[in-house]
C-alpha cells in the first residue's frame, strides 16, 4: 500500500508541474477561445492535481511512511511544505484570472486582457515553477534524512 501511495503523490506532482508549464506557454500565446478555453481546463487539471498531492501526501506522512512526528521534526519536510502553501498562495491571482474569463468563453468572445495583467500571470507562473524546483531539492533532502531534528 506504502509504494501504491507514493506512485499516486508522484503522478499528482507531475500533473501538477505540467499543468503549470502548460499554462506558462499559453498565456505567452495570443489568447483566442482556444488557448482562454485550454487555460481554464489546464487551471482546473493544475488545481485537482495540487489537492491529490496535499491529500495523498498528507496520507502518506500520517499513515504510510515514517509517521507525522518524524516528519514534523524534519526541516526539509517543513520547507517543502511551506514551499506548497507559497504556491498555493500565488497560483491564486492567475485562477481568478482565468475564472474571470468563463462569462465571455461562454459568450464566444475571447478575453481581452491587457499586457499588464500578463505580465503578472506569467510572472505568477515562473514564480510557481521556481518554488517548486525549491520543493524538489526539499523532498530530495527529506529523503535523505539531511535537516532531521529529532
Amino acid at each position: 500500500m506504502p509504494a501504491l501511495f507514493a506512485f499516486l503523490h508522484h503522478v499528482a506532482a507531475f500533473a501538477l508541474v505540467s499543468a503549470i508549464a502548460i499554462e506558462f506557454v499559453l498565456i505567452r500565446h495570443e489568447l483566442g477561445l482556444k488557448n482562454a478555453r485550454a487555460l481554464l481546463v489546464t487551471d482546473a487539471v493544475a488545481g485537482a492535481s495540487a489537492g491529490a498531492v496535499l491529500v495523498v501526501g498528507l496520507l502518506r506522512v500520517f499513515f504510510f511512511e515514517k509517521g507525522a512526528a518524524y516528519y514534523f521534526h524534519s526541516v526539509p519536510f517543513l520547507a517543502k511544505l511551506t514551499l506548497f502553501v507559497l504556491v498555493a498562495l500565488i497560483s491564486i491571482y492567475p485562477t481568478r484570472e482565468f475564472l474571470s474569463w468563463r462569462k465571455g468563453l461562454k459568450e464566444g468572445r475571447a478575453p481581452d486582457v491587457d499586457e499588464r495583467k500578463r505580465r503578472i500571470v506569467r510572472s505568477c507562473l515562473h514564480a510557481e515553477l521556481a518554488l517548486i524546483a525549491l520543493l524538489i531539492l526539499s523532498a530530495a533532502l527529506m529523503a535523505r534524512g539531511v535537516g532531521y531534528a529529532g
